[in-house]
């Protein structure tokens, strides 16, 4: 499929080097993006002009976040299977994905009080601690929780997405899967966890992982997962920063939507660290 956009007469060539333009229905290219319909789920509530801005960048991280969640389940069920070099091409595409969708805070990055209130109240108690893809994100990444689901029960399939995601084993999960298959002593107690909760450091995955950077020569496969591990770490703890930077400028330390604690509730996710030992272990290299 081209992605040029240019058009048939903007250029020398013969007619024959001109594209088709003729089609009995919608185009391919609509038939395979969809734009009308992306193009048109803008249903603004307000008449500030940056309320467009504002829930399009928002569609847009939901969409992002959707290719992430496709990413981390590859290189999960990938790792489950022994096929590392397919869950690594996975994670790299996650790395780059994760930079876009940093970036997508850059449009709302230096909103003010005054042009924020603006169109806030046609948030209601919208929030976007309520949104089903990006919590996918969070359990893929180990960070469960039951209570997180009750926002969906009025949306059955969508909570039946997040239950499954909820009992099944996180990204970091099949990676200490592989390493005990590897022969890594990875405790009995960690690999039989109760996946429906949140993931907590322990202190014998982090000796695993201190051995793994240790002996690099011979664990060169696995210190490059870890690696990639920690490029995805680091931008989502970029991403949590770039959120609570970005609110505290809209609306300083008042209630959020929905009710959530706003700054305080931020602040608190971005103290957290994702893959915990791979950060810790590196104190004792």
């Amino acid at each position: 499929m081209s992605l040029s956009t240019g058009s048939p007469d903007s250029g020398a060539g013969s007619a024959a080097d001109a594209p088709n333009l003729d089609f009995a229905g919608t185009t391919p290219y609509e038939d395979y993006v969809q734009a009308d319909v992306l193009t048109h789920l803008q249903h603004l509530r307000s008449d500030d002009p940056g309320e467009m801005v504002f829930l399009v960048t928002t569609q847009v991280m939901e969409l992002w976040f959707t290719v992430i969640v496709h990413e981390w389940e590859t290189a999960s069920r990938a790792l489950r299977e022994d096929r590392v070099p397919v869950a690594m091409d996975a994670l790299k595409r996650s790395v780059r994905e994760l930079e876009a969708l940093n970036h997508s805070w850059r449009p709302l990055a230096q909103l003010t009080p005054a042009q924020f209130n603006a169109y806030r109240s046609a948030l209601g108690e919208g929030s976007g601690f309520q949104s089903a893809m990006y919590r996918r994100m969070e359990f893929l990444l180990g960070e469960k929780s039951a209570s997180m689901l009750v926002p969906h029960r009025g949306a059955p399939r969508v909570h039946a997405e997040l239950e499954k995601a909820l009992q099944e084993p996180s990204l970091y999960d099949e990676v200490l899967g592989l390493l005990a298959r590897r022969g890594l002593p990875v405790p009995a107690s960690v690999l039989g966890r109760d996946l429906s909760q949140r993931y907590e450091p322990s202190p014998e995955v982090e000796a695993v992982w201190a051995g793994i950077y240790a002996e690099a020569d011979q664990n060169g496969e696995l210190v490059r997962l870890g690696e990639a591990l920690s490029d995805v770490a680091e931008l989502v703890w970029r991403w949590r920063n770039d959120h609570l930077v970005a609110t505290r400028r809209a609306m300083g330390a008042k209630t959020g939507t929905g009710g959530s604690a706003g700054v305080a509730w931020l602040e608190k996710r971005a103290q957290k660290n994702v893959f915990p030992e791979l950060w810790t272990a590196r104190s004792h290299v």
